[in-house]
């Protein structure tokens, strides 16, 4: 007997507790339904922890360039026009795959003027402006000896995450990294190639 004939001999109540029986215990689509329900929710999870992790990985790359700015500077007894543009390719060359032109970039050498204060000795940067010479710059207590140097390197880097879905507009990711010159004790900057 069809439904409807059903519903013509008067039996609409046996039919829909015939129907809800039948409905609750019908578990052929139970799977599609369950998929149906999680699929949203795991693929919103898969994007969101995709996102994160190319955040972090893009604030590593902004630790390991700040750390690497410092550590090639300090290296040196003397930097030269030449040498400083090897040192800025070179950190670029870090940031792979991000943009480079998002990436600020400041290398100072501080050293102690004496009478508790550090200054810049000099400073060069890439994509921004550099510190003005003989300017106060604080740093942590005690990283600078009587009459002694550091290079200090400042990373800033502006971050847009490629799909926008969990972190949206742009984050600044910001380190700082210093070092004492190991083979003089300050590095000198000469504006010449060499």
């Amino acid at each position: 007997m069809s439904p409807i004939e059903a519903l013509a001999a008067g039996r609409p109540a046996k039919m829909l507790r015939r129907f809800i029986r039948r409905f609750c215990g019908d578990r052929r689509a139970f799977a599609a339904i369950e998929f149906a329900m999680m699929a949203p929710v795991m693929i919103a999870m898969y994007f969101g922890v995709t996102e994160l992790t190319d955040g972090y990985t893009a604030r590593t790359k902004v630790t390991a360039v700040a750390s690497t700015a410092a550590d090639l500077t300090a290296q040196e007894t003397a930097v030269c026009n030449a040498e400083m543009d090897d040192i800025f390719s070179a950190l670029g060359a870090i940031m792979f795959p991000y943009p480079t032109a998002n990436m600020q970039i400041v290398i100072s050498s501080l050293v102690d003027a004496g009478d508790g204060t550090v200054k810049v000795a000099w400073s060069d940067a890439l994509h921004t402006t550099s510190r003005s010479t003989n300017s106060v710059v604080d740093v942590p207590a005690g990283l600078i000896t009587a009459g002694g140097s550091i290079i200090m390197a400042e990373v800033s880097y502006d971050y847009s995450s490629p799909t926008g879905h969990l972190i949206y507009g742009t984050l600044t990711l910001q380190d700082k990294f210093y070092l004492h010159p190991r083979r003089a004790v300050q590095v000198t900057r000469t504006n010449s190639d060499c």
